[in-house]
């Protein structure tokens, strides 16, 4: 008896495309669902099996478990959150194959964005590092509720539609969760809510995205030497997002100081240049898919400099009693703060 009536409104997958995303044969995902109960496709007045997104995860994260020694048989009835946690867990591997590198963290919001970082055809688009998916959240609403034990260090975020809320509701998550960079995918937006989420911050990119692309997006917010940037203070291998508005920069770029002379304005002035620049590479990463990869190198080039020039000017500030703070006000421009007295 056919089940048509009982569609679900999301996105459905014949057989044939959840089997190209995530690079399983037919044969075996027929084997997985009819002998194992791995899935439950709906199926047409015509007995055509439609997979719905959740089943597509499903695959992707069977397909990673068993390759690592998990049988099917004890994993094919897990439900997404159980075969997550078991796909995060540390497994054994030999020494000769493990690549250089920690890989980076990565929570990411909507599943079929979720699914296209997992398949094979993404992984094969990264150069160097690895992405390690610790988090998939159906939408915004659930993020907003959902605990994340392990800190991931960069949101994905997939949305149809770019409002002042998601926008909102992207900065209380930011500031609960404190993501080092957020990047946004969307489809429809206003040109003054686009510009209002960049200030904020958040790396905006609007569909359509090939995989290429959006491979290169992720491995631009990637120190290009993270040892390098430790020694400097900066921990971790993701480029910060800015710390400071234009704004706070040209004032600190306008105070003399004697201890120091002109390094705070010397150094407001590169952090603005660079965070121009990083700007700038970013834009060309999206208007040119065939130099995508020399450009997300050349905002990671940027990024790390302007990360490890903020660093600088937090030190010089701290020395010279300079506010940084974006809401200061005229008068309290410079208070003069040495060797932390008053």
């Amino acid at each position: 008896m056919s089940n048509t009536s009982a569609l679900p409104t999301t996105a459905l997958y014949r057989i044939g495309a959840v089997s190209k995303t995530a690079g399983i044969p037919v044969s075996t995902l027929r084997i997985w669902e009819t002998r194992y109960g791995a899935f439950t496709p709906v199926k047409t007045e015509g007995k055509q099996r439609l997979f719905a997104e959740h089943d597509v995860s499903k695959a992707l994260l069977l397909k990673q478990l068993s390759q690592n020694g998990h049988a099917i048989s004890t994993i094919a009835n897990l439900d997404l959150e159980q075969l997550r946690r078991m796909s995060n867990l540390p497994h054994h591997t030999s020494p000769s194959v493990v690549t250089p590198g920690l890989p980076v963290s990565l929570a990411v919001v909507g599943l079929s964005m979720a699914n296209r970082i997992e398949s094979q055809k993404f992984a094969a688009g990264l150069k160097q590092n690895q992405i390690k998916v610790t988090d998939v959240l159906q939408d915004l609403s659930t993020a907003s509720q959902a605990e994340l034990p392990q800190q991931p260090q960069v949101l994905l975020v997939k949305v149809n539609t770019l409002q002042t809320t998601v926008h909102t509701d992207l900065q209380a998550l930011v500031a609960k969760h404190k993501f080092a960079q957020t990047i946004v995918i969307y489809n429809f937006a206003t040109d003054a809510v686009v510009q209002a989420m960049k200030f904020s911050g958040f790396i905006v990119r609007r569909e359509p995205i090939s995989d290429i692309e959006l491979a290169e997006l992720l491995q631009s917010v990637l120190f290009v030497d993270p040892e390098r940037a430790q020694e400097f203070g900066t921990t971790g291998a993701v480029i910060a997002a800015r710390k400071y508005s234009d704004a706070t920069l040209s004032r600190v770029a306008g105070i003399s100081t004697n201890v120091l002379c002109e390094c705070p304005r010397h150094v407001a002035e590169l952090i603005a240049q660079l965070a121009s620049f990083e700007q700038y590479s970013q834009e060309c990463l999206n208007r040119n898919a065939e130099d995508s990869h020399l450009h997300a190198y050349l905002r990671s080039i940027s990024g790390s400099a302007r990360s490890l020039f903020e660093n600088a000017l937090e030190k010089i500030a701290a020395h010279e009693g300079i506010d940084l703070r974006d809401d200061v006000r005229p008068q309290d421009r410079h208070v003069a703060v040495f060797h932390g007295k008053k």
